[in-house]
């Protein structure tokens, strides 16, 4: 019996590195179980309006962390489980056998797991000795892969703003109606800026699903809004006499075309086409679209 416990700990453990692997160092970026808190956190927060969704981004990171974490310590508490009491030594004045012996098992897998190393309570067994420092350490790597996930996602959310604002910008300067009577050089020179930085969005959001799950307040920095408003400076370049305008309005288009089959493999299956995307994704993100006209069928 004592083995099963160990065995089921250990699972838990894997899975908890196998979480974080993918999350943070995979290219995909995708931990099964840290999108499915993340997509959860996102659906219960959607129930507070627009409010709930300004903070469902942050409140998911959250929640994925804390799967990380709960996954360590659970694990290492199963471990610790068959032990405990005769496996381990106690501080004079401590008697383990007044506590659940789960709850002491618990007790020192989030003391080990958080370094503070308190030391009321300590293992005795050969094999604890050498097992229970290496929790120790995964505790500090699950700090520094949540800081350097982190520090992945704030990046990806800037670049997003950025390319929102650039297209609200675009859009009140009425730069669209007047594309076709601009050089070809600057029209195509807007237009391919434009493809390169939504192609960079559209690789972090492949990379860190979790940031699709923040949202803006602002309408002029939510892609969700502005998006359209590309799409219809596209459609507006095609229609240009100049043939360069045309091939990079084309490219524009084949850029949000491709950003929304990532959007709908990952986050709404049920949307069948670009324009069906593009109105769930303002729709999910509380946003207006910007250009109605260019999700006409």
């Amino acid at each position: 019996m004592s083995v099963l416990w160990v065995v089921a700990g250990v699972v838990l453990i894997v899975m908890g590195l196998d979480e974080v692997f993918h999350t943070v160092l995979h290219p995909t970026g995708r931990g099964r179980l840290s999108h499915l808190a993340a997509s959860s956190t996102w659906g219960l927060t959607s129930r507070f309006g627009r409010r709930g969704r300004t903070i469902a981004g942050p409140v998911a990171a959250v929640a994925v962390v804390t799967v990380w974490a709960v996954l360590q310590i659970a694990g290492w508490a199963l471990v610790y489980f068959p032990f405990v009491p005769d496996g381990f030594a106690y501080n004079e004045g401590i008697d383990p056998e007044s506590y659940p012996l789960i709850v002491e098992a618990l007790y020192f897998s989030v003391v080990n797991m958080s370094t503070v190393g308190l030391g009321d309570v300590y293992p005795t067994d050969p094999w604890l000795r050498v097992f229970a420092p290496l929790q120790g350490l995964i505790g500090f790597a699950l700090l520094t892969a949540a800081v350097a996930w982190f520090l992945q996602l704030y990046p990806d959310l800037g670049r997003r703003r950025t390319l929102a604002l650039r297209i609200a910008l675009i859009q009140r300067a009425d730069t669209a109606g007047h594309l076709l009577n601009m050089e070809s050089a600057t029209s195509s020179g807007l237009l391919d800026s434009l493809t390169a930085d939504l192609a960079q969005c559209r690789v972090d959001v492949w990379q860190n699903s979790e940031s699709y799950y923040f949202t803006e307040a602002e309408p002029t920095a939510s892609l969700a809004a502005q998006l359209p408003s590309a799409l219809h400076l596209a459609r507006l370049a095609r229609r240009s006499s100049d043939r360069t305008v045309r091939n990079s309005g084309q490219m524009l288009e084949e850029a949000i075309d491709d950003f929304a089959s990532v959007l709908r493999e990952r986050f709404m299956r049920s949307a069948d086409d670009t324009v069906a995307v593009l109105r769930e994704y303002a729709r999910q993100h509380r946003q207006q679209p910007t250009v109605d006209d260019a999700l006409t069928r």
